[in-house]
């Protein structure tokens, strides 16, 4: 039982350690809930600020949350230093610097996803509504954090993309500009007037109230496809994906209706087929 007297006083001296620890720990716990509530009110400072300059939706969210994390953790470091006094800025500049390393390794996607973020933020080609495509995703930006991107794909499911993905591949915004150029192909016979075909295909594509009237129409001839001679159709629309599919469907409707009233035809494939022997035709029943 000699090594109870040793294990009793160090108990002790823990106790007596940790009680007068306590106004230490009740200081810097008030300190963390102190620059809590600051770090509430330079976000709502901030957020006030950023709206007021008409700045995007979502570098406002960035700049909030920068201002919270940087007010929160100047707290965490003030509260560090009153529960251990021996504690000096240059010791934890030290400690900070080592750990960050470490934490670097450990953490790297979410980092990398992080920078890509603030970059993807204070890029401005990307919008909020904006619709979007890169690689084998598609749909409206519905929202940009600091980790993910939110894409509502058109079929309304939504896929969370990983910032860094959108940063290092390329994105297609279908909708930076409001009007887009659309294009469909139609053929008509070999036998047919070209140009008047040409002129048949403008004129009904331009009589279209769906396309933009600013924007001229273009016919071009394509190229002799196997059973007839194709033509290039352009014109101009609003970008969403909606209007995409409006505008197509009138022109195709519209261009189909012209070419039959003015008796010209959109020829199905022919193929001609060619045998090294003569075939021998049989008829069942009497010959007419």
């Amino acid at each position: 039982m000699e090594f109870l007297p040793p294990l009793i006083n160090e108990g002790r001296e823990m106790w007596l350690t940790t009680v007068r620890a306590l106004p230490n720990l009740g200081m810097a716990v008030l300190t963390l809930l102190f620059f809590w509530l600051i770090s509430m009110l330079v976000k709502r400072i901030v957020k006030k600020l950023a709206e007021s300059s008409g700045i995007r939706p979502s570098l406002i969210g960035l700049f909030e949350t920068m201002a919270g994390a940087l007010v929160w953790t100047i707290g965490v470091l003030v509260s560090l230093t009153i529960v251990f006094p021996s504690l000096t800025p240059a010791k934890l500049l030290a400690a900070l610097g080592l750990g960050s390393v470490a934490v670097g390794f450990a953490f790297k996607d979410i980092f990398e996803n992080f920078l890509a973020g603030i970059l993807i933020m204070l890029r401005k080609p990307m919008r909020i509504d904006d619709f979007i495509e890169c690689g084998d995703v598609s749909g409206r930006v519905e929202k940009i954090t600091i980790r993910d991107t939110y894409v509502r794909k058109i079929g309304d499911e939504l896929i969370l993309v990983p910032n860094s993905l959108l940063f290092k591949n390329p994105v297609f915004i279908s909708t930076d500009q409001p009007l887009r150029r659309y294009e469909i192909v139609a053929g008509v016979a070999y036998d047919v007037d070209l140009d008047a075909a040409q002129k048949v295909i403008q004129e009904a594509v331009e009589s279209l109230d769906v396309i933009e009237k600013d924007r001229p129409v273009q016919v071009f001839a394509r190229e002799f496809n196997s059973s007839s001679i194709d033509f290039t159709v352009r014109w101009w629309a609003g970008s969403q994906p909606l209007d995409m599919h409006q505008t197509r469907d009138e022109v195709i409707r519209a261009v189909k209706k012209a070419l039959d009233s003015a008796g010209m035809e959109i020829p199905f494939p022919y193929r001609t087929m060619t045998f090294k022997e003569p075939l021998q035709v049989q008829m069942n029943g009497a010959a007419k």
